[in-house]
């Protein structure tokens, strides 16, 4: 019998593309290519002192539920601590925000992006590794930083210098 419905898209355990990212490891749950670009998953784990530096994005949001850990979040409004269980969104319209592990273990994350794309930047961004496996985060020194601009743009992301935040 044929489907005329879509089918349920389902990833196992072992599965999704691992990338080092920024020195963090992130697996893709799920794309825009299999959602319509509605969304995107993206199971995130983050070394002690890992995170993306200050950013911006207006034409997504972003959320993150941690799983285990912690992480402090801060933007250009205010800076929380999101522990074990906690709930984090940054709406759309491009507040300068980042997050960090500043703690001596992994955070574990599970991050919705709405609609999808960011999913996409870091695939095309990010080194194909093992789950669990960090990398060292690249230095951000004036040729990386043009390298990965024209991408960085091309995906609707602002990059902040790493004390904007303060």
């Amino acid at each position: 019998m044929e489907h005329l419905k879509p089918v349920p898209v389902t990833t196992g355990p072992g599965e999704g593309q691992n990338l080092s990212v920024v020195g963090d490891t992130y697996r893709i749950l799920i794309t825009g290519k299999e959602t319509e670009g509605a969304f995107a998953v993206i199971d995130m784990l983050i070394p002690p002192n890992g995170g993306p530096g200050p950013h911006a994005h207006a034409g997504f949001q972003e959320s993150f539920y941690v799983i285990d850990g912690e992480i402090e979040v801060k933007s250009e409004a205010s800076t929380y601590i999101a522990k074990k269980g906690s709930f984090v969104t940054i709406p759309k319209g491009g507040i300068v925000h980042c997050f960090k592990n500043k703690t001596d273990y992994v955070a574990h994350l599970l991050c919705v992006v709405v609609p999808s794309g960011l999913e996409a930047f870091f695939m095309e961004i990010g080194q194909p590794v093992a789950m669990g496996t960090f990398l060292a985060p690249p230095s951000m020194d004036e040729e990386t930083i043009n390298k990965i601009l024209p991408i960085v743009e091309k995906y609707g992301q602002k990059l902040f210098p790493p004390d904007y935040l303060g």
